[in-house]
């Protein structure tokens, strides 16, 4: 009766530690799901900081009287990081039925770029700007 008594503590024992490294593995697993979820939603609200960096600017073009600028470059700090914003505006080159230039609409680029983890990243929109003049 003890030799049984002393295997049934042991088979007990293995539960345990058997029990204890299921837990173990599955606390890390979910540390490791937590850590991803925090990186999507940074990099989300990121996404959302450049989207809405590009928007401004192309609010603040549409708005400001005469030709935007042929080249301009500027640096802004997100709370992310630093990323750098890229105008530049060229005549639009669009013709009418009759093949004749129309004036007075320029094209403009943005273009944010900045790095993330290391690796170079950007995000860019076109939209025409027509100043009569």
């Amino acid at each position: 009766m003890g030799r049984a008594k002393r295997m049934a503590r042991a088979f007990a024992l293995y539960e345990v530690l058997l029990g204890l490294a299921i837990f173990s593995v599955g606390v890390l697993v979910l540390g490791r799901s937590v850590e991803n979820c925090l990186n999507a939603s940074t990099l989300s609200s990121e996404g959302d900081r450049v989207r809405q960096i590009l928007s401004n600017r192309m609010a603040e073009i549409q708005a400001t009287p005469g030709f935007p600028d042929e080249q301009k470059e500027t640096k802004i700090d997100t709370g992310y990081g630093e990323v750098k914003l890229i105008q530049s505006s060229v005549p639009a080159g669009l013709k009418d039925e009759q093949d004749l230039e129309l004036g007075g609409i320029n094209r403009v680029t943005l273009i944010v770029e900045w790095t993330r983890g290391g690796q170079a990243q950007s995000r860019k929109i076109e939209f025409y700007v027509y100043r009569a003049g």
